[in-house]
C-alpha cells in the first residue's frame, strides 16, 4: 500500500467522467488499498479514484461504520433532504453549505466484484452522493449555497 497524491480543484482530471471497471485486476485492487490508506491519512470520510488521478468508477467511504468500497456505484433511490457543511480533500481548508438527500440507496460491486446494495442516511448518504459526483466530473463547490468558508475562520469572533 502507498499514499497517493490527492488532486486539487483546478486539476483537469477532476472534471472528467470516469470509465466503468470491467474486471478487478491486481492493479485496481492495489488502487483500492492505496485509496483507503490515502483517505485515512488525510482524515477524510471518502475518496474517489479521480481524486488520485485514476479515471475509474471506484470510491471508498468510511464515516465510522467501517470502510466501504463501491465499484461502478449507482444511486437507485433517494429521498428526503439535509442541508449542512460539506468539504472535500480536493478543496483543502474550506467548506460550504450543500443540500443533499437524507436517504440514498445505491448498488455497486465490492472489491471482489460481488454486487451489493447499500442504504445510507445522514453523513453516509452525503458521502455517497459527494463521491459519486466526482465520478462524473463534478465537485461539491458547484452546489454550495452560500459561498466557501475557511475552516480556520471558525470561532474567530471579535471580543468586544
Amino acid at each position: 500500500m502507498a499514499l497517493r497524491e490527492i488532486r486539487t480543484q483546478g486539476d483537469p482530471v477532476l472534471e472528467k467522467v470516469c470509465k466503468p471497471v470491467k474486471t478487478m485486476t491486481p492493479r485496481l485492487q492495489g488502487l483500492v488499498d492505496d485509496m483507503l490508506e490515502t483517505m485515512y491519512e488525510a482524515n477524510g470520510v471518502g475518496l474517489a479514484a479521480p481524486q488520485v488521478g485514476v479515471l475509474r468508477r471506484i470510491v471508498v467511504i468510511d464515516v465510522g461504520e467501517g470502510p466501504y468500497v463501491l465499484v461502478n456505484p449507482e444511486i437507485i433511490e433517494k429521498d428526503g433532504e439535509q442541508t449542512g457543511q460539506e468539504g472535500c480533500l480536493s478543496v483543502p481548508g474550506v467548506y460550504g453549505i450543500v443540500t443533499r438527500p437524507e436517504h440514498v440507496k445505491a448498488k455497486a460491486f465490492d472489491k471482489d466484484m460481488k454486487p451489493y446494495e447499500i442504504e445510507a442516511e445522514g453523513l453516509f448518504a452525503r458521502a455517497i452522493c459527494h463521491e459519486l459526483d466526482h465520478l462524473d466530473g463534478h465537485m461539491y463547490t458547484e452546489l454550495v449555497e452560500d459561498g466557501l468558508h475557511r475552516y480556520e475562520d471558525e470561532g474567530e469572533e471579535s471580543e468586544e
